[in-house]
């Protein structure tokens, strides 16, 4: 179930003496036949050092911009965090939306507080603004070189998934033989995997025989099919296998670029669980990445 928005506005008021007097009177003015028109937080901004009117008009533009940028930014890092959310998480963005790791956007707007290690009081507004103009950019730069990352990491994955589904032309023949449908050892002898169309496997089972010489007689056995094809193993010489093949391209039989190696078979699929690893923990990253917004900079 979906967690719902709720709107937040960021007002000011006429001061009164001290601060809480100015809260009260914004929480008296709220109320309206016993009934409360809002929830009222404090946005507790601390008293930063001024300087002159020059600066603060100079400024002005300046902080316009910075706003405008940042907003951007962190529609940017929400939508790439919906991107990546993994399937089972998609359309509870808000759910999955965390600052600083664990704290709801709500719940940070309502007990907002100024890191004042990161933004000194003493220092002057020109210098806070560029400290936050350029936390800004590095917050984006990261989101970045993760998401670039992890798409490329993405990719690579799905490459090889892509290997195990679909045609036969294109699927990872490891996943589909076993040791035994193949002569291994052999200095004179070599199995190859072909596939076939379907509609012609009779045709394959009256010609392979003779598509050359040397070729195992009855040695071709089916080890899958799928809507469309079949896969063939056939044992020959090894001296005749390029003529093999090529008779083979002739009748519309395509002879899979395989081997039989477990070494090579189990590095295939140690691959494919290190990207899946990978992926995880980029994923973890790159969600940390988003979820935190490098709040610490941006408090």
């Amino acid at each position: 179930m979906s967690v719902p928005i709720t709107e937040y506005w960021l007002i000011s008021a006429p001061g009164d003496k001290t601060p809480q007097n100015t809260f009260e009177r914004l929480n008296q003015a709220t109320k309206s036949g016993g009934d409360k028109l809002s929830e009222n937080f404090k946005f507790n901004i601390p008293d930063l050092k001024v300087g002159t009117l020059d600066v603060l008009v100079a400024l002005s533009d300046d902080l316009n911009k910075i706003d405008l940028y940042t907003e951007s930014i962190v529609r940017k890092i929400a939508a790439t965090l919906e991107d990546v959310l993994e399937s089972s998480a998609k359309g509870n963005l808000n759910e999955n939306l965390r600052i600083g790791g664990d704290m709801p956007p709500a719940l940070y707007l309502q007990k907002f507080h100024w890191l004042l290690a990161k933004y000194p009081l003493r220092q002057p507004l020109r210098a806070i603004a560029d400290a936050l103009s350029k936390d800004v950019t590095q917050v984006e730069e990261d989101l970045k070189g993760r998401l670039n990352s992890y798409n490329q990491l993405k990719g690579n994955l799905q490459q090889l998934e892509r290997k195990s589904v679909g045609s036969l032309l294109t699927r990872n023949v490891a996943d589909l033989v076993k040791k035994e449908d193949f002569v291994l050892g052999s200095e004179y002898l070599i199995t190859l995997t072909v596939v076939i169309p379907k509609n012609i496997s009779d045709i394959w089972l009256k010609t392979y025989e003779t598509l050359t010489d040397k070729v195992v007689p009855r040695s071709s056995r089916m080890v899958y099919e799928d809507s469309e094809n079949q896969l063939w193993t056939v044992t020959l010489f090894r001296l005749v296998q390029d003529e093999f093949k090529m008779k083979c391209r002739e009748n519309k039989f395509m002879v899979r670029d395989f081997q039989y190696n477990e070494e090579e078979i189990q590095a295939g699929r140690n691959e494919l669980d290190s990207l899946i690893a990978d992926k995880k923990k980029k994923y973890v990253s790159l969600r940390v990445c988003t979820l935190t917004l490098r709040v610490d900079s941006l408090k």
